[in-house]
C-alpha cells in the first residue's frame, strides 16, 4: 500500500500475461551446497569463483553480498524480517534504500503522522516495520543486531545483469548473488511550468515530505487538497483537527470513484462537509499561481475560476519506481516489472515485491499490480519463502484495501473501512452510516467483493472469508436487510451453504 492503496489489472489471462520462462534462480543451487554436508565446495567459495567473474573478483572482493534489496520501504522490512526467520539474514543481506530510515509502515504518512501536535501524532521509531501487522519493532539497531547491512541515502541508479551488479548513486559497485527490487512508488507530479514545484505545494511519499508538509500545516490556512482519493481523503481528515480551511479538487463525480459507488461516497462526503470540508467535483487544474513571496497563492481552475490556497498538497496517484530496471521486462498494461507466481523476473535470480510487481492475480486469473501495504507484506514474506525453501506454491492474493482517519483525539468519530474482493456487478448498498454502512458486489448471483465501515472485529473478519469463497447470494434477501448485521448474517448463511 504503498500510502496510497490502488490496484491495476487487466483481463489478460494467466498464460499469456506471464512470461512462463522463469528458471530457477542460482539460490536453489546455494541451498543444496549448504545443506550438503559432504561438499567439498562451500557457498562462499562458489560465490566467489562462479558468480563473480574471474577477471574482477579480486576487484570487488569486499563488495560481494549473497541477496540485495533494492528499496528500504514495506516490502523490504518485511522481506528482511522473513530472511531472519530463515536464518539467512547475518552476513548475507543487505538492504539499498533512497531512505534516510529503515523501514517503516508507509501508510502512517497520511493517518497518524498528520495528526495535530497537540493531538498525539505518530513519529518514528514508532512505526517501523513490523509493528503494522503487530510484529517486532525493526529499529535500525535489531538490522545491526540481526547482521543486515543498510546503506541509507544511497538508491540504486542502474544494474548489469551480467556482471551481476548493482551502481549507487554514490557510486557504489555491490555484486549480488540473488536481487530482489522493492523500489515501490513514486508520488505522480505536476509539471514545474504549471507550479507543480511551487514553494507550499506538498507530494507525501516519504517522511521528509511529511515533515515538510507538517512544517507548511503549522502556518496554514487556507488548504487545498488536489485528488480524490485515499490521500486526499486522509490528509483532509488531518486538516479537519488542525481546523483549516480546507478545499478537495478532484476531476471525477464523487470520491474515491474507482472503488465507491456514487451512493457510498455521497455518504462520506456529507460526512466531511458537516466538518467543514469543501468539495470541488469534476475540475481540471490549469496552473497552481504564487504569490508575491514566491510561495503558491492560488489555483486556478480550466473553466476560469481561482481558489485561494497558501498550502496546496498534491495527491493525484503514483507510479511504480521501474526506470533503472527496465531490462527485467516490463508489463505495460498494468505497469510494474512483471513477475510470476513466486516473483521471480524472466532473468534468472532477480526478484520483484510490492507495489512495483506486476504479478498473476490468481483468483481472478489476471495480471495486477497492487498499490497497498498488505500486498506489499505478503508479496515480500511469499517472494523469501520462495527463495529460500522448497516452497513453491503460486502467490494466491485476496484484494483488500481500507482507510482509517478522524482517529486524533477530539474528532467527531472515527472511520474506518474495509474492502476484500472485486467491485464488479451490481451493487446493494445497507445501512445508513450511523455508523455502519456496508456495500455488497454481486456478479452472476455470486458474492465478489464486500465493504464495511465500522464494522466489529468479527464483522471484518468475515469479509475476507466471503470474498474468497464467493458464495452464491440471495440478492433479495440482501435488499430486504434491515441492517448491517442483518445483511452480514445473510451472507455469512450463504458462505456455510457453500461450504
Amino acid at each position: 500500500m504503498a500510502v496510497s492503496s490502488t490496484i491495476s489489472s487487466n483481463p489478460m489471462s494467466f498464460k499469456h500475461g506471464l512470461s512462463l520462462w522463469c528458471p530457477q534462480s542460482s539460490p536453489s543451487l546455494h541451498r543444496t551446497l549448504q545443506s550438503s554436508s559432504s561438499s567439498s565446495i562451500g557457498f562462499k567459495t562458489f560465490l566467489r569463483n562462479h558468480v563473480v567473474a574471474a577477471s574482477s573478483s579480486s576487484s570487488f572482493a569486499n563488495e560481494n553480498r549473497e541477496y540485495v534489496i533494492v528499496g528500504g520501504g514495506n516490502a523490504a522490512g518485511y522481506a528482511a524480517r522473513s530472511f531472519v526467520e530463515h536464518g539467512m539474514a547475518d552476513g548475507r543481506l543487505c538492504i539499498v534504500t533512497k531512505e534516510a530510515y529503515a523501514p517503516y509502515e508507509r501508510p502512517a504518512l497520511t493517518k497518524g503522522y498528520l495528526f495535530p501536535l497537540d493531538k498525539k501524532p505518530a513519529r518514528l521509531p514508532g512505526f517501523h516495520t513490523c509493528v503494522g501487522s503487530g510484529g517486532e519493532r525493526q529499529t535500525p539497531d535489531w538490522y545491526k543486531e540481526k547482521g543486515i547491512e543498510m546503506l541509507y541515502e544511497d538508491p540504486v541508479t542502474g544494474i548489469d545483469i551480467e556482471k551481476q551488479t548493482a551502481t549507487t548513486i554514490s557510486g557504489k559497485l555491490l555484486k549480488y548473488g540473488t536481487l530482489i527490487v522493492a523500489t515501490g512508488c513514486t508520488a505522480t507530479r505536476f509539471p514545474e511550468k504549471i507550479g507543480g514545484n511551487l514553494p507550499g505545494v506538498h507530494y507525501i511519499r516519504d517522511v521528509a515530505d511529511a515533515d515538510s508538509l507538517i512544517s507548511s500545516l503549522e502556518k496554514a490556512h487556507k488548504l487545498v487538497v488536489v485528488g480524490g482519493g485515499y490521500i486526499g481523503m486522509e490528509v483532509a481528515a488531518a486538516a479537519v483537527g488542525w481546523k483549516l480551511d480546507t478545499t478537495i479538487i478532484f476531476p471525477e463525480n464523487h470520491l474515491l470513484q474507482r472503488l465507491f459507488t456514487p451512493s457510498l461516497a455521497q455518504k462520506y462526503e456529507e460526512f466531511y462537509q458537516e466538518n467543514g470540508v469543501k468539495f470541488i467535483k469534476g475540475a481540471s487544474i490549469k496552473n497552481l499561481e504564487a504569490g508575491s513571496d514566491g510561495r503558491v497563492a492560488s489555483i486556478k481552475l480550466e473553466n476560469g475560476s481561482t481558489i485561494e490556497a497558501d498550502t496546496v498538497i498534491i495527491g493525484i496517484g503514483a507510479k511504480p519506481a521501474v526506470s533503472p530496471f527496465e531490462r527485467l521486462g516490463l508489463n505495460n498494461s498494468v505497469g510494474g516489472i512483471q513477475v510470476d507466481g513466486q516473483f521471480r523476473t524472466g532473468i534468472p535470480g532477480i526478484f520483484a515485491i510490492g507495489d512495483v510487481a506486476a504479478f498473476p492475480l490468481k483468483m481472478y486469473n489476471r495480471m495486477a499490480r497492487v498499490e497497498h501495504v498488505d500486498h506489499a507484506r505478503r508479496s515480500a514474506q511469499h517472494c523469501v519463502k520462495s527463495l529460500l525453501t522448497a516452497h513453491t506454491s503460486s502467490y494466491d492474493y485476496l484484494p483488500s484495501f481500507y482507510s482509517r482517519v478522524f482517529e486524533y483525539e477530539g474528532s467527531p468519530r472515527k472511520i474506518w473501512w474495509q474492502f476484500f474482493g472485486d467491485n464488479v456487478g451490481e451493487t446493494i448498498q445497507v445501512g445508513n452510516f450511523d455508523p455502519k454502512i456496508a456495500t455488497f458486489w454481486i456478479d452472476s448471483g455470486k458474492l465478489k467483493g464486500v465493504l464495511l465501515e465500522s464494522g466489529s472485529p468479527e464483522e471484518f473478519q468475515l469479509l475476507p472469508e466471503l470474498a474468497k469463497s464467493q458464495p452464491f447470494v440471495d440478492k433479495s434477501k440482501l435488499q430486504s436487510a434491515s441492517s448491517v448485521e442483518e445483511a452480514l448474517e445473510i451472507a455469512r448463511t450463504s458462505l456455510q451453504a457453500t461450504v
